[in-house]
């Protein structure tokens, strides 16, 4: 198992991992800008190496993009599905090549690689290798799908029990990135943490109605794009699910816990890099205000 954080390590190790596939890549797509990544997806068909990729019906303001990657694709040799419309949203980030499985907080684009910070998973793990699997036929198919694995953190099907019970077992502290915390039911979690005497640290974009006794920080040095928590410096989660609830309970998210320590550590490592270069939350003194200084969030 690898972790991938960046922008540190960039897309060499999905550029790789494609380059040097031999039996078959799945790839699911949310956002897409990578020429480098395009091109070695078409130069695997080339060698005969079967492709298919699993693009999102829909993300804010890129339909028409990816409606033209999805034209090229096709026009290259991939085989093309689309996800379906149950769902708010399909925003995962999955690539499978051969036996390696890639679960990855960030989108394949120049902006989330190279300007922001997120993280990924490169891994061997069998079981969750034939969960990633089931979960991209399924969706490819728009077929019901049922978590073989909880390791494996799907929304809406198994995210918020898996994330729920992971806040629990917290002991003595939880450093999270998260982008949108606010589902009501997760700040209860952590605020019964908090009661419990587990320290509660968040970088954030946004946290509504954040517990007394949370610290609270905003990341400074380069775009936030993470989701994630290290829960004890020994166990982590990582994906493409905030705490809110939309992510947990309507939306296409997928995400992996890590038992890995020494993945675990490295994680913890960058928290508190990142911690102390960030600055303390300062919630606005009135509405006008909030309006103001509001930005999108990313995704």
């Amino acid at each position: 198992m690898k972790l991938l954080t960046q922008p540190d390590d960039g897309a060499t190790a999905l550029l790789q991992a494609v380059r040097h596939a031999t039996k078959s890549i799945q790839i699911v797509i949310f956002r897409f800008d990578l020429g480098p990544l395009e091109q070695a997806l078409g130069a695997a068909v080339g060698r005969g190496v079967p492709v298919r990729a699993l693009i999102a019906n829909t993300n804010r303001g890129g339909e028409k993009r990816l409606r033209k990657l999805e034209q090229r694709l096709l026009e290259a040799g991939v085989t093309v599905a689309r996800t379906g419309d149950d769902l708010l949203r399909y925003h995962g980030k999955v690539l499978i090549v051969d036996d390696m499985l890639f679960v990855l907080g960030f989108n394949y684009t120049r902006l989330d690689i190279e300007r922001s910070r997120s993280f990924g998973i490169q891994t061997k793990d069998a079981k969750l290798l034939k969960a990633a699997i089931d979960l991209f036929e399924s969706d490819a198919l728009r077929q019901p799908y049922s978590p073989a694995d909880d390791r494996l953190v799907v929304s809406p099907e198994n995210a918020r029990d898996v994330l729920g019970k992971f806040i629990t077992g917290a002991k003595r502290q939880l450093c999270i990135y998260d982008m949108n915390l606010s589902d009501p039911r997760m700040l209860k979690l952590l605020d019964q943490r908090i009661r419990a005497g587990v320290e509660v640290r968040v970088i954030g974009g946004k946290v509504k109605k954040a517990p007394d006794g949370m610290g609270v920080r905003t990341l400074t040095k380069s775009r936030l794009h993470a989701r994630a928590i290290i829960r004890d410096g020994a166990r982590a989660f990582l994906g493409s699910q905030s705490m809110k609830r939309a992510e947990l309970d309507q939306r296409r998210e997928v995400g992996l816990i890590v038992t890995d320590s020494r993945i675990s550590s490295q994680m913890q490592r960058q928290f508190e890099a990142d911690w102390e270069n960030s600055k303390p939350k300062v919630e606005p003194a009135s509405a006008e205000e909030a309006t103001a200084t509001a930005t999108p969030s990313a995704e």
